[in-house]
């Protein structure tokens, strides 16, 4: 399975994943079916969660709502360290993922706007680096995985905070290596193959390093860095198959 998983994440353009997994994913469900892992976002359970990623990781998709180890930890961060579920807010979502639209959507509380480039899952069609918005006009902002793809990701973080409210926030995540202090980038990199190589994925631009918060804070955010993962018991580590390594980046307008 986790090379089937692998190969077609590789191959098949993840715009045609999204109009078709949703289908084959509640199918493999079936077959995972028991109570060992819980995925939080849609209460449903298996004996273990699917295999997923380029080089594939143990325990990573829920089949169910499609989400992994990030979005798990981001619908409990939500929940315990926000006021989303509580507070009449106006949200855009930005490359929106599957396993939050709809539970999103459906929420009296939100006014709540997907938008994208070329997702069939968004709303409105959007170029990150110029939104189509006024002036503080939402009060939260989600774009989870983005800025590795983007020409300039400044300008794209400076984008999400001319368009937040003051005092309205942001979470922004990004694939970090930790080893490294400094954000590698180099434009001359232009083929898929070699992006492959040097920032581990053919459509990526950059591979954040240490430093990420400081990119944020230089489109004029206030990070949080919240290891939030540290606060759970390893036994809720385990049975909401999180990533020991996410940081959550809260990104706060002044």
């Amino acid at each position: 399975m986790k090379y089937l998983i692998s190969f077609v994440i590789r191959k098949v353009p993840r715009k045609y994943l999204q109009l078709v997994s949703n289908v084959a994913l509640k199918i493999i469900a079936i077959f995972y079916a028991g109570n060992k892992v819980e995925d939080p976002i849609d209460g449903r359970t298996y004996r273990k969660f699917l295999p997923y990623g380029r080089i594939p990781r143990a325990n990573a998709l829920s089949p169910g709502c499609q989400s992994l180890e990030r979005h798990r930890l981001m619908w409990l961060y939500l929940q315990k360290k926000t006021n989303f579920f509580t507070d009449h807010l106006k949200v855009l979502h930005i490359a929106p993922e599957h396993c939050f639209i709809k539970r999103f959507d459906s929420m009296s509380n939100l006014e709540y706007i997907t938008a994208d480039i070329e997702s069939p899952l968004a709303k409105i069609k959007m170029d990150v680096h110029n939104i189509p918005f006024s002036d503080n006009t939402f009060d939260v902002c989600f774009c989870n995985h983005v800025m590795e793809h983007v020409d300039n990701d400044i300008l794209a973080m400076s984008e999400i905070y001319r368009v937040l409210k003051p005092g309205g926030w942001a979470i922004i995540q990004s694939p970090i290596d930790y080893s490294i202090e400094a954000t590698f980038e180099d434009p001359s990199i232009t083929s898929p193959a070699e992006r492959e190589k040097v920032y581990g994925q053919n459509d990526h631009v950059r591979l954040y390093g240490r430093d990420y918060p400081k990119r944020l804070a230089a489109a004029g955010f206030n990070v949080t860095e919240d290891d939030y993962i540290k606060e759970m018991s390893p036994e809720q580590v385990r049975r909401y198959g999180l990533c020991q390594d996410e940081i959550i980046y809260r990104c706060e307008k002044k």
